[in-house]
């Protein structure tokens, strides 16, 4: 089943999809174009996780981590189906990731990784955008790189775990203004679901709505305000956000993140 929680007639609902319309609590049917779009769910916390697909670490010129690379994707970054996502004022390289969201059912604390898909309550579209400027030392964690408001569209649905016959298997997609600019598959993922589960929730407990976000494929490119970015995964509908220019009284961002102080291995 395809869930969302959305405003119509200026009440907060929940409904599932069904032929084409969104069917709230009540029967009534609403059109996925007239409503407004909430987050699929209210997450504790979203946890993302950086180059878990080769081809994107190749293409940035990076080693494949030996173990997840994980990082927060702070709540205020979060953002609805049809939001706007604000474009840093002096940015110099903004890209979009498409990736599979995997919503956590049920609180999970020392999972192994053959039990782990039982804790998954189902999936939605992730777009974890960064600013690259600041993702240059890659011993500190991109916080100023991925952590902007309105980084983190989520949505449009929560699409049951049930629904999903693999979700290992599944194809991505990033449009921009109507170009294909990221494709790939969930085949490539180098740490897959279960590994993930079980390497997280050996340290933290991983809450129920909890979002992981799972890696992005090949195909980064920059985005400027006025885009319109389209993100597909297969099976879970579409993720669309314009791009608006951050409001003249913000100061720009000048210059990248300094590599002093960067880890040496010693």
């Amino acid at each position: 089943m395809k869930y969302a929680r959305f405003i119509a007639g200026g009440r907060r609902l929940n409904g599932h999809l069904s032929d084409g319309q969104l069917i709230d609590a009540a029967g009534v049917a609403h059109a996925p174009d007239d409503v407004q779009f909430l987050l699929p769910v209210e997450p504790p916390k979203v946890i993302a996780l950086a180059l878990n697909y080769n081809d994107h670490a190749g293409e940035l010129g990076l080693t494949q981590p030996k173990e997840p690379a994980l990082f927060w994707k702070p709540n205020t970054t979060l953002l609805p189906h049809r939001g706007s996502v604000i474009y840093p004022r002096g940015a110099q390289f903004m890209h979009y990731e498409v990736e599979l969201g995997v919503i956590i059912g049920r609180d999970a604390r020392r999972v192994k990784a053959k039990d782990a898909m039982d804790y998954v309550g189902g999936y939605t579209i992730g777009n974890d955008l960064v600013v690259r400027d600041y993702v240059t030392n890659t011993f500190r964690p991109p916080m100023r790189g991925k952590g902007w408001d309105t980084f983190g569209p989520l949505g449009p649905y929560y699409v049951t775990a049930d629904e999903v016959a693999d979700p290992h298997d599944l194809k991505l997609t990033a449009h921009v203004n109507g170009e294909l600019r990221q494709e790939g598959s969930t085949r490539d993922m180098i740490f897959s679901i279960p590994e993930l589960i079980e390497h997280i929730s050996r340290f933290m407990t991983l809450q129920k709505d909890d979002v992981i976000l799972t890696g992005t494929p090949k195909g980064i490119s920059h985005v400027h305000p006025g885009d319109v970015m389209r993100l597909e995964v297969e099976g879970l509908g579409t993720l669309i956000n314009d791009i608006v220019e951050e409001d003249e009284e913000a100061e720009p961002i000048t210059g990248q993140e300094s590599r002093e102080g960067e880890w040496d291995g010693r």
